[in-house]
């Protein structure tokens, strides 16, 4: 592979990045979602994991939109479609949890999803495009 040298900039190949992205999405596509099921099994839900794992991997989506614009070397402008994209897609994950959950008692659990996927989102900015 041949790297065109630039004296004003330095630029390195770390293929580490590339597990950390794997183990992190992945990781999170997986277990969260997992946990979501159990929990409301539990509290008895009749939540399918299956609608889970795809009600996860639809709201990264977004994520995986947005990443493309992060690229833009305007760091304002970065962190603004970072959250948004956060915000959409943790909306997204509220949303469609809200019909599994029948009493206001279990609002924490929306709150939770959406933290945890605002969290993914902000470890993504950080650790891959700061």
């Amino acid at each position: 592979m041949h790297k065109r040298s630039d004296s004003s900039s330095s630029w390195s190949f770390d293929v580490n990045y590339v597990n950390v992205a794997a183990g992190s999405v992945y990781g999170y596509a997986l277990l969260v979602p997992m946990g979501f099921y159990f929990l409301l099994q539990y509290l008895g839900s009749s939540a399918s994991l299956i609608r889970f794992w795809c009600l996860w991997g639809y709201s990264l989506f977004v994520l995986t939109l947005s990443s493309f614009l992060l690229v833009i070397p305007i760091e304002f402008l970065r962190w603004t479609i970072t959250l948004l994209a956060g915000a959409a897609s943790a909306s997204f994950v509220a949303a469609n949890l809200k019909m599994y959950i029948q009493s206001n008692d279990l609002t924490i659990v929306l709150v939770a999803a959406f933290v945890l996927q605002m969290g993914l989102t902000i470890f993504i900015k950080m650790w891959f495009f700061s």
